[in-house]
């Protein structure tokens, strides 16, 4: 054992020893200039057993977030400028603000209207008519004014108590940065050292030259903008006019014009030059459309309803048969059953096509990094833009009605499956894959009875989501002349009609409900088999 000065024996079931020269190096190395002091302060923080910080920071006190900045420990910084500025807004409320300059405006305001309803009075009275109904909104306007008149002035009075609380909540944040300075610091420290390469240490001249800029650039207006009655407008509003005169030679035109004239004008062309790609491609979705339909709507109900039933029954078992039958039940005495079916059908074509078209792309992303890096950005675009934003172009280039509709679902409701097959590929294990091409098997065997099994829980996780995201469409779809559930729900919104709405909510609601539980049973009963 070492000399007992340099090495201080740990009592613990691990018997650990720490080396107090080596650790207090460690200290000095993060902490750059000061690095005695944090020392002492970090062996004061260790050997604490109160709440309470044991050490105070004198420059954390004193420069607050430009500390933090010098440090690197930017999740204080801004903590530290938030807390600063609230204190030095009250400050300057105190000041040099008005707190009653909203009510004195009130004030101001109201007073002009009565008078301007006692001279509509004198003007009435002149003409010989009643004055009375004038002369009592005038008398209103007239006590409301004075009402805000001496909340404005009471407000004003209170200047010096802002003032006070303001200078009271700085130093009390004064006081906590300083306490809580070396405490902050040393988590840093103990971040550095499992990490050293990813977390800031040191003094460094960079950050505090930004740290200096970021308050000098927020600190400043913030608190203008909070205490003066009228600051300039040009806080309140951006200059759009101005600076789009920089760009713009015409004085009238702004970048938004523009750029909304310039898009409608490319987009108008577009749909004249591709009419009939686009044409054929709503030719195509109908003929799936249209098929769907007869199949579930010219079909006498009975026959859907017992082809449900038994698939409900071999695919998913007897419970999921009973739920299905009431649903369909409800469905059916509440006079749901064309419109639901309808809604089916468009469900169920967005749904072919969305899984035609989302597992070989999900396959092909997951067994290529480079494809799907290229596609991520746009399955992004998919699954965050707002589904009325991309309704207008499709309206644009495909018309309204059924078909578009079907088309905007599937923008909506392809890329779970297509990121949770590709997340299924990407999960298969190499050595799976090494073993089956070591006894013989080609690229699309291995595809075929290796890959896809192994990834089928992730894929028809997918294919269940798809189905849930894409029945979520069906009142989106009513809106550009669709039919089914969702244009129940569309009247009942147009004319509040709660009892319609709701009966026609809970439809969509078994429709889902029906088709995630027999696609999920399904898929647990192969899985059992297998």
């Amino acid at each position: 054992m070492t000399d007992a000065t340099t090495q201080t024996k740990v009592t613990a079931a691990s018997d650990i020893s720490v080396d107090h020269e080596t650790l207090d190096a460690s200290i000095r190395e993060f902490a750059g200039p000061n690095g005695d002091a944090y020392v002492t302060a970090f062996h004061k923080i260790h050997n604490a057993t109160g709440m309470l910080p044991p050490t105070f920071n004198f420059w954390a006190a004193l420069l607050g977030p430009i500390w933090a900045a010098a440090r690197g420990v930017w999740g204080s910084f801004w903590s530290f400028l938030i807390l600063e500025m609230i204190a030095w807004i009250q400050i300057g409320r105190g000041l040099w603000g008005n707190p009653g300059a909203q009510f004195l405006d009130r004030a101001e305001t109201q007073s002009a209207r009565a008078a301007e309803f006692v001279t509509r009075a004198e003007a009435a009275k002149a003409a010989g008519e009643d004055p009375a109904r004038f002369e009592k909104l005038a008398a209103n306007l007239t006590q409301a004014a004075e009402a805000s008149l001496a909340q404005g002035q009471a407000a004003s009075s209170e200047a010096l108590s802002i003032l006070l609380t303001g200078i009271g909540l700085l130093l009390l944040f004064k006081l906590a940065q300083g306490f809580f300075g070396n405490s902050i610091y040393e988590r840093q420290y103990s971040r550095w050292r499992i990490s050293p390469g990813a977390v800031e240490s040191g003094r460094k001249t960079h950050n505090l030259v930004l740290g200096l800029f970021l308050v000098a650039a927020i600190a400043p207006l913030t608190v203008y903008k909070f205490t003066v009655a009228s600051p300039l407008a040009m806080l309140n509003e951006f200059p759009e006019k101005a600076v789009s005169q920089i760009f713009l030679s015409d004085e009238n035109a702004t970048l938004f014009s523009t750029t909304a004239n310039w898009l409608e004008d490319r987009i108008d062309a577009t749909a004249r030059a591709g009419a009939d790609v686009f044409d054929g491609v709503t030719a195509g979705v109908r003929t799936v459309l249209e098929t769907l339909t007869l199949a579930l709507s010219g079909t006498p109900w009975p026959v859907v309803m017992l082809v449900i039933l038994v698939t409900a029954w071999r695919a998913a078992g007897p419970r999921v048969a009973i739920f299905t039958a009431a649903a369909l039940a409800y469905i059916a005495m509440l006079g749901y059953w064309e419109v639901a079916m309808e809604t089916v059908a468009l469900v169920g074509a967005a749904v072919v096509i969305c899984v035609t078209l989302g597992i070989p792309l999900g396959i092909w992303f997951g067994k290529s990094k480079r494809a799907y890096k290229a596609a991520e950005p746009v399955l992004d675009l998919m699954q965050t833009l707002p589904a009325f934003v991309y309704l207008i172009p499709i309206i644009a280039f495909f018309g309204t009605g059924n078909p578009p509709g079907i088309l905007a679902t599937i923008i909506f409701g392809m890329p779970p499956v297509i990121r949770l097959t590709s997340l299924g590929m990407q999960g298969v294990p190499e050595s799976i894959k090494e073993a089956a091409t070591a006894f013989g098997a080609s690229r699309f065997q291995l595809l075929k009875d290796v890959e896809v099994p192994l990834a089928l829980p992730s894929i028809m996780t997918g294919v269940n989501q798809t189905i849930l995201m894409c029945l979520s469409m069906v009142v989106i779809i009513s809106l550009i002349g669709g039919g089914g559930l969702g244009k129940v729900i569309l009247e009942a919104l147009q004319y509040a009609a709660k009892g319609p709405g709701l009966l026609g909510g809970f439809a969509i609601l078994f429709c889902a409900m029906v088709i995630d539980r027999i696609v999920q049973g399904a898929f647990r009963r192969e899985d059992h088999k297998r």
